[in-house]
């Protein structure tokens, strides 16, 4: 749930209350910032000479003179050195909440202004400071009683001088935040909560969008001959269920854009039990369902001119009487046959019939899928990128691009026929395991590889991206709605439009 309220001031300067002006961090002040310096005698360039060191996202504050009218003045330091991307304007912006939230304050004002070298345009910073900030502000409380108790007092941040497309621009910065919040919400709810079946009847809510939403239960799944995602589920009481999402936004017969999602909504390992430190924490297995969703929000919630398609494949990884076994041979939608020797290498067995059942429906122009598949992919990259696979360069550059856009970085890395080999199995078509531990994370991707046939793909294990153990910048910690920000720039730059 996003917390604050972002709305426009009419306006160049409120006169009361607690106000925020911009700087550079080489001292230059804005037009604002140098218009309310003249009305207080010279305030704001002093706070500036007695700052320190100027960094972006710094806040400087003091109370403001008596007699002004206003509570307190902020300068909000922002990065004019050299040339910086918008997510650095973001940061700012979730260090500015962070610093309300400490003062205490309810309601304030951003005063944003023209005359910042190389932080572009008013509107544009604007929109990147209020994505900031709201982010920042994420809080998930639903099952706190004491809900007021640490909840921060800041509700609410209104923008000056924003002229003519002010409040387009942030309902824009809502409709997008709003997106990432709900799949923060959907990886932070716990298990028993959230199963199967209620994560499916959850994406009934984007039916208010505009996106049309069909659920498959296990009756389906069996008649479809769904044997990968069947076996995962087995060993529950809970039965897997598919979610399908559709926007129709571009023209009539124009091929989707596919987004496909691995929920396993709890992951216990299965027989090959995880230890028992830290299994609550797989709770959040579901991180690559929950991005779809709120990618698929994201889209419909803009009006987005593309045809997108999301599929989910929701089931529980639970050892029982039922539970498969190491050692077992099942059959996937597609027909192939799959050894499984490690029962907690479930995700790409989900994901396989996922990734078949889109492209022989739907037939998509290319298909993305999102799932929190290995642990190796942490190991190769720690929490600073989501692992990307694809054999397409175009789609590489683009998914790269997108998510450098908006901070959901990622490193592609390597695929192949040496890869290719890990899989093969001794009794039957492939294995759901690589070797040992060499190269887990391209293991998973070219098992996954083995359901897409000739349809453009990007395979993107967001292991270490989904959840975060500690606040990052404008990412509280727990769930980060990876995924929604960097699908929903993809398709604004790539399929928007597209023929």
């Amino acid at each position: 749930m996003v917390v604050i309220d972002i709305s426009v001031h009419e306006g160049e300067l409120p006169g009361s209350g607690t106000i925020i002006v911009t700087a550079g961090t080489d001292g230059t002040l804005g037009d604002a910032a140098r218009a309310l310096d003249t009305s207080l005698g010279g305030l704001v360039a002093r706070m500036v000479e007695l700052g320190g060191e100027l960094t972006n996202g710094k806040v400087l504050d003091a109370l403001a003179p008596s007699g002004s009218g206003h509570d307190r003045i902020l300068v909000l330091c922002l990065a004019n050195k050299e040339p910086k991307p918008l997510t650095d304007i973001e940061e700012a912006g979730g260090s500015l909440a962070r610093k309300l939230e400490e003062l205490g304050v309810a309601d304030a004002c951003v005063t944003t202004s023209d005359g910042l070298a190389r932080t572009g345009e008013r509107l544009d910073v604007a929109a990147a400071i209020a994505m900031g900030a709201m982010l920042r502000s994420y809080r998930f409380d639903r099952y706190r009683n004491d809900k007021d108790k640490d909840r921060p007092k800041l509700r609410s941040l209104s923008f000056a001088g924003l002229g003519d497309g002010g409040n387009s621009v942030l309902a824009a910065v809502r409709s997008q935040a709003e997106a990432v919040a709900l799949a923060r919400d959907l990886v932070s709810e716990p298990a028993n909560m959230l199963y199967p079946e209620t994560f499916a009847g959850r994406c009934r809510d984007l039916e208010k969008f505009g996106v049309e939403v069909e659920i498959l239960g296990p009756e389906k799944l069996a008649e479809l001959k769904m044997g990968a995602i069947l076996a995962v589920g087995q060993g529950s009481a809970r039965p897997p269920h598919v979610a399908i999402m559709r926007w129709n936004g571009g023209r009539d017969g124009d091929a989707p854009l596919a987004l496909v999602g691995k929920g396993v909504c709890f992951d216990t390992g299965g027989i090959s039990l995880k230890p028992a430190g830290g299994m609550e924490d797989m709770k959040w297995d579901m991180g690559g369902a929950a991005a779809v969703v709120g990618a698929m929000q994201a889209i419909a919630a803009r009006k987005a001119k593309a045809n997108v398609v999301g599929v989910i494949g929701l089931a529980e990884n639970m050892p029982s009487g039922t539970a498969q076994r190491p050692g077992d041979v099942i059959t996937a939608m597609s027909g192939t046959t799959i050894e499984v020797i490690n029962t907690d290498a479930e995700g790409r067995l989900v994901l396989a019939d996922m990734l078949w059942y889109t492209k022989e429906r739907f037939k998509p122009v290319a298909m993305l899928d999102f799932a929190t598949l290995t642990g190796a992919i942490i190991v190769a990259l720690g929490h600073e990128h989501a692992g990307l696979f694809t054999p397409d360069d175009d789609l590489a550059t683009a998914v790269t691009g997108a998510g450098a856009a908006v901070g959901d970085t990622v490193w592609r890395m390597p695929l192949g026929d040496a890869y290719d080999k890990h899989i093969k199995s001794d009794i039957a078509e492939i294995k759901n395991v690589g070797r040992a531990r060499e190269a887990g994370a391209t293991a998973g991707a070219v098992f996954l590889q083995r359901f897409v046939g000739d349809v453009p793909w990007a395979h993107l294990d967001i292991a270490a991206m989904a959840w975060t153990s500690r606040d990052k910048g404008i990412i509280p910690k727990g769930g980060t709605g990876y995924g929604v920000r960097l699908v929903d720039r993809l398709v604004a730059e790539r399929y928007e439009g597209a023929s």
